[in-house]
């Protein structure tokens, strides 16, 4: 015979369903470990199922921790999962094992071992429970020197994460350019980190629409520097003028007024870039109602 609190307790250990534990705890002999597994192995089965979805939701978020940071973006398939506190306690969990240890690809951190399994077991427990395929899309760790401040900001409860690293600046100074960086999406901090592919591409179209609009020949070198210099004002963190200033000021110039200068950015912002997947909703209502 089960006892109800052996249930309880494989529940609290797993998050599975009653039943469920029940059934695991039945077909192992009331062992918690090998009903453990046995529910591991039943997520992975459901998980499975789940793996053609497309993940385009979810929440990225930032944990700093002395001179270490870290930021990730984790993938649901609706906004309304990614607001569940099992998530987001997944995301937490997921934030510190990239602190705490030296993963540098997605594959690497998935096999990071952490007190409830490693990181991909934890989320293949958690796409089991929640019902929803769940993916770590990508993630960064930083690590700063003493004379270096961190600064965060998360947007719209995660949609939008913002780390930055200044150089002889304060963590106030940081926060500021880590709040314009998500209002105005800079890709690259300076000009400098332009690739130069991506640079012809632009001065290329750039040049198209100059002979479009009838510009000569001989002149389009030398209104190619304007544009280009505008160019970088729109994408380069450093460049854009800052979202504050009253005198035009940028974002460099800025920090070099509190006595620093930018040292890196990374800027998430969930489902950049992904497919999302678009049902018509009477479609999907009748779809739950035939199972």
């Amino acid at each position: 015979m089960i006892s109800a609190s052996l249930v309880k307790e494989l529940r609290e250990k797993t998050g599975a369903g009653m039943l469920d534990c029940k059934k695991a705890l039945e077909a192992n002999n009331g062992d918690i470990n090998a009903s453990i597994d046995w529910l591991r192995e039943k997520g992975i089965s459901k998980a499975a199922k789940k793996a053609d979805r497309i993940a385009a939701e979810g929440i990225s978020s930032i944990l700093i921790d002395g001179n270490n940071a870290a930021i990730v973006e984790v993938n649901s398939e609706t906004d309304f999962v990614a607001k569940n506190e099992e998530f987001i306690s997944l995301v937490n969990e997921i934030l510190k094992a990239i602190i705490n240890s030296d993963a540098k690809t997605v594959e690497e951190l998935e096999n990071v071992e952490t007190s409830n399994g490693t990181v991909g077991e934890l989320i293949v427990s958690k796409t089991a429970t929640i019902g929803e395929k769940i993916s770590l899309r990508r993630f960064t760790k930083i690590e700063k020197e003493d004379n270096q401040s961190f600064g965060d900001y998360i947007h719209m409860g995660g949609k939008i994460a913002v780390l930055t690293l200044v150089n002889n600046a304060s963590s106030e100074v940081a926060k500021e350019v880590a709040m314009h960086a998500a209002a105005m999406r800079p890709k690259y901090v300076k000009s400098e980190d332009v690739p130069v592919d991506v640079l012809e591409k632009e001065k290329a179209i750039m040049k198209e629409q100059l002979l479009n609009e009838g510009k000569p020949e001989d002149r389009i070198e030398g209104i190619l520097v304007g544009k280009v210099k505008k160019y970088y004002e729109e994408v380069c963190l450093e460049n854009q003028i800052f979202i504050k200033a009253e005198n035009k000021e940028t974002v460099a110039k800025y920090v070099e007024n509190n006595g620093g200068s930018i040292a890196t950015m990374i800027r998430y912002e969930v489902g950049e870039g992904m497919e999302k997947k678009e049902e018509n909703f009477a479609e999907e209502v009748k779809k739950q109602i035939n199972g």
